[in-house]
């Protein structure tokens, strides 16, 4: 059987056997949640409740402001007691600070939206914009964004990302095994938003218990395509995923659209299909805890605002024989390191990833040997060392003349390079200072 891929990529260790084999579980309902109302790339949703105001699980309380931007709503039923900055992945935030009642009232809103073969494209759209749907792989882009094309624009198929080639995390794996239906018709709700006669499914040949689930229930429809992938890092990125499945490939700064391709997560088409069905919003996800820390890793539906010390004490809490290192949102490749297990989940919290010290001591750099292994692997076809090098000098605009801003920050330079060196850090600045610099003169405009 011929198994699709892309040109670069690694092979690190997956680790995923701490949690591949555990079933989904419903995790315990949090007394508080910390519920941000930035959890999705763009403008932050601007709160529509007040303190004392009491609210239903599945209520809006925080609404869009702007195309790209995400409603956002109550993961439980209970009174807004303040809000507030709290402490988030990667910073604070304003949080809509709710305590539970444990009624788990539902609200009036939460009702089915009908049959799917009866709901036009454009119901579709207002309903995954209305139920705050974001990516659910990590990248948390507003996915009533990615089924409006631009009008010069017409996606000819779309992708669901099934490979989860991030080591650890199992989270999409568990849901493809055990919930293959909703995947499937979330894949089907997506088509007709975007009217393409063309489905793919890509999942990595290491899970061969969820290609066979998806593919016992995708039989049925002649458009849906369930692909076997390489096992390669990282085989689930957009425009990897896009080449290996089409042999098409995104141009230099263009989005996936460019190439005619619309790409999701399965957990996203998951809530698509669960929105649709139930009326239920974003309002909880899978997040796998994992790690050589934790005694008991699971799959955990966790609650939007839960604290993540509290999904860890669920977990067993960490083993006494080991020194807790890092504590990453998400997994180790593409994950961020938190200074605090204080912070709460969010719409893209995949995973929780304890490492002990050992683990995650980070080795000394040494100078570059001009191996150019990082060329190699560099799924971007991007020059890595030069980019590093030049924003290590802070010279950004040499940066940008390399590409710097078609990195997708897989991490696979860093990972292979023989000498240690900061190579994923240092263009993460650089793309950081690119886009300031744009977004400032895009701003005098």
């Amino acid at each position: 059987m011929k198994l699709l891929t892309f040109k670069g990529g690694i092979h690190p260790p997956y680790r995923k056997e701490y949690s591949s084999s555990k079933a989904i579980e419903k995790a315990q309902a949090p007394k508080i949640v910390y519920i941000p109302l930035q959890q999705h790339i763009g403008a932050p949703a601007k709160p529509i409740v007040e303190v004392g105001e009491e609210v239903k699980l599945g209520q809006k309380i925080g609404e869009l402001q702007g195309f790209v931007s995400c409603n956002v709503h109550s993961s439980v039923s209970g009174k807004v007691i303040a809000i507030k900055e709290h402490e988030i992945p990667g910073g604070s935030a304003q949080c809509v600070v709710i305590e539970n009642d444990f009624k788990e009232e539902l609200h009036e809103s939460v009702k089915p939206k009908g049959e799917l073969e009866e709901l036009t494209k454009e119901q579709i759209v207002e309903i995954i914009k209305e139920a705050g749907i974001v990516g659910m792989g990590g990248a948390t882009f507003p996915n009533h964004v990615k089924v409006s094309p631009p009008p010069n624009s017409k996606a000819e198929v779309v992708i669901l990302n099934g490979a989860e080639c991030e080591p650890y995390l199992t989270a999409d794996h568990r849901l493809m095994i055990e919930n293959p239906e909703d995947v499937v018709f979330g894949l089907r709700a997506l088509m007709k938003a975007l009217d393409v006669k063309k489905g793919f499914i890509g999942i990595e040949v290491n899970k061969p218990d969820a290609i066979e689930a998806i593919k016992n229930v995708a039989k049925e429809y002649s458009d849906i395509e369930v692909v076997s992938l390489e096992v390669k890092y990282p085989q689930g990125a957009e425009k990897q995923l896009i080449y290996a499945c089409t042999g098409k490939e995104v141009p230099s700064g263009g989005l996936p659209i460019a190439a005619g391709a619309v790409v999701d997560n399965v957990g996203t088409a998951a809530q698509i299909a669960k929105s649709i069905k139930t009326g239920m919003p974003l309002v909880e996800r899978i997040t796998t805890v994992t790690g050589s820390c934790i005694k008991e890793p699971k799959n955990l539906v966790t609650k939007v605002g839960t604290v993540v010390s509290e999904i860890i004490e669920q977990c067993g809490g960490f083993k006494e024989d080991k020194k807790v290192g890092k504590v990453i949102m998400g997994g180790p490749m593409m994950g961020m390191a938190q200074y605090t297990t204080d912070i709460v989940t969010n719409k893209g919290s995949s995973g929780i990833l304890c490492l002990d010290d050992e683990e995650s001591r980070l080795p000394k750099p040494q100078s570059c040997i001009r191996c150019g292994k990082c060329l190699t692997v560099c799924p971007a076809f991007l020059q890595p060392l030069y980019i590093s090098a030049h924003s290590l000098k802070n010279d950004f605009e040499s940066a940008e003349k390399f590409n710097a801003m078609d990195c997708i920050e897989c991490g696979s330079c860093s990972f292979i390079c023989p000498a240690r060196r900061p190579l994923l850090e240092s263009i993460r600045n650089a793309k950081r200072e690119i886009g300031a610099k744009r977004r400032k003169e895009a701003a005098k405009k």
